[in-house]
């Protein structure tokens, strides 16, 4: 009994084991496809750019990303390749334990049809029904015959069945195997594309510590700027909370709590807020195709190592011409123009989250529209090297979130 638990427990595992693996395989396959169409919009958008227009600042946050895809690239291989080899290893598992299951079943119908064989005189069957006692034994003898008959018809079709699925299972394995070479080798191509990167990146910094004076007062410009624009944000997040808490207080007749920093949400509020909720890490990019130019949150400069970097969002180089998406289901709490440049920024509303699409040259919606899934916001503006980036944020009220922990795939 206590063998047969143990069949059944270790049969059950290795099951789990191979939906897990597969399941696993599926997410970094999806996360691989990302990672190389990024890649493939950082080539496209590379060629199509002005190197002229470009600075070294420009072409050192370039490589720092084209270095971060190609390392998040040979992760996920060297992730994939793991699972591979758990998946070929089960799969011998798998195959071992329907040899000696086939090896069983084989001999157990080798002996039936000795015995068959030997018992196969009609008269033999007739006169082992004949020979019965009563009625009552003959019925039985009659209907153990039948049932031993069907007893070896149903081994013979469990020994095609069991043959089948070992067929199956290396074909599976071999499949298996060829995939893993596939990725090692696109593993190792990566590793030495991101050799080639390292030394170009070097090559830049000698560059920048030429004249490390001049780069490093354009950098503390460009961050006073990110800093700057950043206060306007949450002063306009803050603004809309406030107003839109203001706006249903009328609408339904209740007191508003007076918030700038929490939405008063309606039952409505609520379950839109619990959906948007509910999609975390399955949205789309706001961009239909780009690749992640600077990451969210505090980062060392790539070269500046005294300096570092705090995004509030998530910024995403795309081609010049192309639009923002609203990344889900909402309405459009703001549209203002960030002060000091010509650059505007769409605030749209779920729930009690907002999402935040910045650097739009020009704005097909206004403040109240109703938004679907992928809806086009507006045109983002393009620098005069050709690039054009859209920086998009996520927040809960007036918290900040990480947009990376939202987008499908980032």
């Amino acid at each position: 009994m206590n063998r047969i638990l143990i069949l059944l427990f270790s049969l059950l595992m290795t099951n789990f084991m191979f939906a897990q693996t597969s399941s696993e395989q599926q997410k970094l396959e999806a996360r691989k496809e990302q990672i190389t169409k990024e890649i493939a919009a950082f080539k496209a958008l590379l060629q199509g750019e002005k190197k002229k227009e470009k600075s070294v600042l420009s072409q050192i946050a370039e490589q720092k990303a084209r270095i971060r895809l190609s390392e998040k690239l040979i992760s996920t291989t060297a992730k994939q390749m793991r699972l591979l080899d758990d998946d070929i290893y089960l799969k011998q598992l798998e195959i071992n334990k329907l040899n000696r299951e086939l090896k069983v079943l084989k001999e157990d119908y080798a002996k039936m049809i000795v015995k068959s064989y030997k018992s196969r005189n009609d008269q033999s069957r007739v006169m082992f029904v004949l020979s019965s006692q009563n009625f009552l034994q003959a019925y039985k003898r009659i209907q153990y015959m039948k049932q031993y008959a069907s007893f070896r018809k149903m081994q013979g079709e469990e020994i095609v069945e069991k043959q089948d699925k070992l067929t199956e299972a290396k074909a599976k394995q071999e499949a298996s195997k060829k995939n893993k070479a596939k990725a090692l080798a696109d593993n190792q191509a990566e590793k030495i594309e991101l050799e080639k990167q390292k030394a170009e990146q070097e090559k830049l910094a000698k560059e920048f510590q030429k004249n490390k004076k001049k780069y490093a007062a354009e950098i503390d410009k460009k961050e006073k700027e990110r800093k700057e624009i950043d206060k306007q944000i949450k002063k306009l997040i803050a603004e809309a909370i406030a107003a839109a808490n203001k706006k249903n207080a009328t609408k339904t007749g209740v007191k508003s709590s007076g918030s700038s920093s929490k939405f008063d949400l309606t039952p409505e509020g609520k379950l839109v807020s619990d959906n948007f909720k509910a999609n975390k890490g399955k949205l789309p990019w706001p961009v239909e195709k780009g690749y992640v130019y600077l990451k969210y949150g505090d980062q060392p400069h790539p070269v500046h190592s005294n300096l570092t970097v705090h995004n509030s969002g998530v910024e995403i180089a795309t081609e010049p011409g192309s639009v923002a998406r609203a990344i889900f289901d909402g309405e459009v709490l703001q549209i203002q123009l960030i002060k000091g440049s010509n650059k505007k920024v769409v605030l749209i509303q779920h729930g009690d989250f907002i999402t935040i699409y910045q650097n739009l040259e020009s704005v097909n919606v206004k403040e109240g529209d109703k938004v679907t899934r992928k809806q086009n916001l507006g045109r983002i503006q393009t620098d005069p090297s050709g690039k054009a980036i859209l920086k998009f944020m996520v927040s809960q009220n007036a918290n900040t979130l990480n947009p990376e922990q939202w987008l499908s795939n980032m």
